[in-house]
């Protein structure tokens, strides 16, 4: 009698943990099981990346089997080609990337406050013309670039083809547009008495500018300045076709040459330097990861 007793309790105990695992499955545990998949599928990748990188043998076939074999090897040779100046791309590429994030961030914040604090003629037209700009990516103005830069060489060659100042300020050239409407909309949450406060003590728009809303919009200046960053970084058309000599080249274009070339690939030194190229971005966005969400819920609030 009291094992049939004990049976019976054993399954309604049973039972009753099935009914809660089901409940609390359909309730949240589905969640996890998405989440669990997705970081494994997101990882996968860069696990594969780090594995060929650390592989001495030079195919992507011989990661198969990951992190079956580690070595550096791959991370020294990166750096002693002299046909393929590694380090000098990683430093073409931190200075062209800072310089048109900071270039990018400064001129969309002048233009979104102009056009969210003053009240001028075109101003809605000027707005939908900048989003509709943004639909022509700078990709349909290759032809035109080169064109335009290879003339300018005839007369300034300091920016013209082959010049780094040439290709930050074709990068600037199409920095409005979405950022500046992303801009627009985080200014417009700062209330305007802070403005009519300042004008009170003699302020003009250039001290409440620099002074006091700067300082206001800095999580929307972050993440600005973070695309910025990663687009300039991971650019490759435009910049294989304005920078020609190799010492002037960005690690985009540079590290092509690694998987490019018919009977001399090196995957694992591609990957070695595709590794170290992720650091600046990963080390920005661990930096600025504050800013970030706020920014970009604020921004499209309005």
């Amino acid at each position: 009698m009291q094992v049939n007793n004990r049976e019976t309790s054993d399954r309604i105990v049973a039972r009753k943990s099935s009914f809660q695992f089901k409940r609390w499955f359909k309730a949240t545990g589905w969640r996890h099981l998405i989440g669990v998949f997705m970081a494994v599928f997101s990882a996968f990748p860069l696990v594969y990346v780090l594995s060929a990188a650390l592989q001495p043998g030079g195919t992507l076939i011989t990661a198969n089997g990951l992190f079956s074999e580690v070595s550096l090897g791959s991370f020294v040779t990166l750096f002693n080609l002299p046909q393929q100046p590694y380090a000098a791309w990683y430093g073409n590429t931190l200075i062209i990337g800072v310089i048109t994030s900071i270039g990018t961030v400064f001129l969309g914040a002048l233009a979104a406050y102009s056009f969210s604090r003053m009240r001028f003629f075109g101003r809605r037209g000027g707005l939908l013309t900048l989003v509709l700009l943004q639909m022509f990516p700078q990709l349909l103005a290759v032809v035109a670039i080169f064109l335009l830069l290879n003339g300018i060489s005839d007369i300034f060659p300091a920016i013209g083809l082959d010049s780094q100042v040439g290709l930050i300020m074709v990068y600037l050239g199409g920095a409005l547009g979405v950022n500046t409407y992303l801009m627009y909309g985080f200014f417009n949450t700062i209330p305007a008495s802070i403005d009519e406060a300042a004008k009170l003590d003699g302020a003009g728009h250039a001290r409440i500018f620099f002074t006091i809303i700067l300082r206001l919009v800095a999580p929307i200046l972050a993440v600005v300045g973070l695309l910025s960053f990663i687009g300039t970084t991971n650019e490759f058309v435009i910049a294989s076709i304005v920078l020609i000599s190799p010492e002037n080249q960005t690690l985009a274009v540079g590290l092509y040459q690694f998987v490019s070339q018919k009977f001399s690939t090196n995957y694992s030194v591609f990957a070695a330097g595709a590794v170290l190229a992720a650091l600046p971005v990963m080390a920005l966005f661990l930096w600025l990861q504050k800013y970030i969400v706020g920014g970009l819920t604020a921004g499209s609030v309005k």
